[in-house]
Formats: structure tokens, sequence, C-alpha cells
């Protein structure tokens, strides 16, 4: 967390690594997010405004069939777009 409480985009990063890796559920990680989407009076660059807009609903269910609107595929392909955007 940076001096105002809020995450940094290198915490944001290591949400989506989590969840990838599976050692986050789904369900915590749209909790997490949803905090700081939902807070008022925060500026947010950018790409973690972009990041933590991925993570907020990342429990959505994809209907019912089951499963979640955004697959795993979904989720690293995020992971992998937000590196490249923070090395460019």
């Amino acid at each position: 967390m940076n001096a105002s409480g809020q995450p940094t985009l290198d915490e944001i990063e290591d949400r989506f690594v989590e969840l990838v890796e599976g050692r986050l559920p789904r369900d915590e990680a749209d909790r997490w997010a949803a905090r700081w989407v939902m807070e008022d009076g925060i500026v947010w660059d950018d790409l973690s405004w972009w990041a933590l807009n991925r993570l907020y609903g990342i429990d959505l269910p994809a209907g019912e069939g089951g499963g979640y609107l955004h697959d795993d595929e979904q989720v690293r392909t995020w992971l992998a777009e937000l590196r490249k955007r923070r090395a460019m």
C-alpha cells in the first residue's frame, strides 16, 4: 500500500498472479477490488484503474452452464496485458 493506504500497481498485479496460480479465490479478489473501485475520492492512474476493474467482477458466473464469465485463460491474458502495459 502506498502512503494514502491504497494498493500499489505491484499489489494489484500480485492479485492477478495469485488468481492465476490458484492461491486466491475469485470471490475474494472481487471483494478486494470492489473496495477500491467503490471508494470515493481516490485518484488512480489509468493502468491501475484498468486492472482494478478487471478484478472487480472476476467472480461473475457464466450462466446456467457453470464456470465464470471470464475464464482462467482470460485472467492470464489480462495479467499478460498488465505486464506489457507496465513495461511500456
